[in-house]
């Protein structure tokens, strides 16, 4: 199993034909997000392969010093699920970064049966070496329990990787509204839109979204 590092094309064909299927609204950011994350250098899209087949995918939101190593996306293609997958392509980031932190939606929904999704989901991560950690975020209104796997265990120095990961790409007036992080015990989730930029878009990103 390889990782390979997507262009812009390549990055944008994932998100249309995968991305688009397998994430909520709320939780998927914009694609011409994506792509200026790349441009800056601070976002690795990586399609995962086995036997020159694509499996999954994932996307490894940095930094700029490339200490914040946030994995923002990770995604097995339909067909390939319930078979380990999942579990492998996160020995393989670990492989390459040495660390990584992630966020799960919380389970705090009044639909049951969603919150059963999303405590699997957490479960997901811990079964493969992630703990949760003693703080929560709330990012642009979604509310998420925070993850880490690697070799630090002060959850304030793991946070604030975390936070340098947002504050390297956002004004500290966009981090003051649509970034709650840490989420305090407490205090009301501010709602926001899903996703919202504070740059003036690329000529790419500007086909993009025409």
């Amino acid at each position: 199993m390889e990782l390979n590092t997507l262009n812009e094309k390549e990055l944008t064909a994932l998100y249309r034909e995968e991305m688009e299927y397998d994430f909520p609204q709320s939780e998927l950011k914009p694609l011409g997000a994506m792509l200026r994350l790349l441009e800056l250098g601070q976002y690795d899209p990586l399609v995962v392969t086995e036997n020159g087949e694509t499996v999954g995918y994932a996307m490894v939101w940095l930094s700029k010093d490339r200490k914040g190593v946030l994995l923002d996306y990770l995604g097995v293609l339909r067909g390939k699920r319930n078979g380990g997958t999942g579990g492998k392509i996160l020995a393989l980031l670990l492989e390459r970064y040495g660390q990584l932190f992630g966020e799960a939606e919380a389970p705090t929904s009044d639909d049951e049966e969603e919150n059963r999704l999303r405590c699997r989901r957490i479960g997901f991560y811990q079964r493969n070496g992630f703990r949760v950690l003693d703080y929560e975020c709330a990012l642009f209104g979604v509310h998420f329990k925070c993850l880490y796997c690697g070799p630090e265990t002060d959850d304030r120095v793991v946070e604030e990787l975390h936070r340098s990961v947002y504050a390297d790409y956002f004004s500290p007036a966009h981090m003051q509204q649509y970034i709650q992080l840490p989420l305090s015990p407490g205090e009301d989730i501010r709602p926001a839109p899903a996703w919202t930029e504070e740059h003036n878009p690329t000529e790419y990103e500007r086909k993009v979204i025409s």
